[in-house]
């Protein structure tokens, strides 16, 4: 027999002394499922990463998608306004840079030397960039936020729950023991 029709058997015997049958081998009891939550705080995360507010409104907390784009329409603003500028000035700075003396409408040549145009350059590209960095922490707060408000969608907040302030006569040892007027506080769970 040639060594891989040798190697070619060996594997087969061993797969079949390793695989089990099924008569063979003892019951396992089945587990206890555990109860899904009728309101998962992952789905909520989920719908909000696929689609800002949707975890919210998942939540039924819609007075909050509002204000998750209004957050998103910001920074859009700031990300766009930051980048016209910084093209603005890139061009400024190329052109002045070539020395290029041809006609150009770009306000900024001739107004700023070169470097004030570099110093432009970097600081618009900062902030655009803080502004892309704001934003992606906006949407993982928007995500975050729809995860723990759904932690606290199905929390029982009972009527007996209660604080009371009463007057109180007290008995403090510095004084002989002699009542002294002070508040109590009653904390009801």
């Amino acid at each position: 027999m040639p060594l891989s029709a040798r190697l070619l058997a060996c594997l087969v015997i061993c797969i079949i002394i390793l695989i089990p049958v099924r008569g063979l081998t003892q019951e396992m009891p089945l587990k206890a499922v555990k109860e899904t939550p009728k309101h998962p705080p992952g789905r909520a995360a989920a719908f909000s990463a696929a689609l800002p507010g949707l975890g919210q409104a998942y939540n039924k907390k819609y007075w909050k998608i509002p204000i998750i784009y209004a957050g998103f329409a910001v920074f859009g603003y700031f990300i766009v306004t930051h980048n016209k500028e910084l093209q603005t000035y890139k061009e400024a700075y190329i052109y002045t840079a070539n020395g290029d003396t041809s006609y150009n409408d770009n306000p900024y040549i001739g107004r700023y030397t070169q470097s004030q145009l570099q110093e432009g350059m970097n600081y618009y590209e900062r902030n655009r960039d803080l502004s892309i960095i704001l934003g992606c922490l906006w949407y993982t707060l928007n995500i975050l936020e729809a995860y723990v408000d759904a932690h606290f969608f199905e929390y029982d907040i009972s009527e007996d729950i209660s604080m009371r302030l009463s007057p109180a006569a007290m008995n403090i040892p510095a004084t002989a023991f002699q009542p002294v007027p002070g508040i109590k506080v009653s904390f009801k769970f």
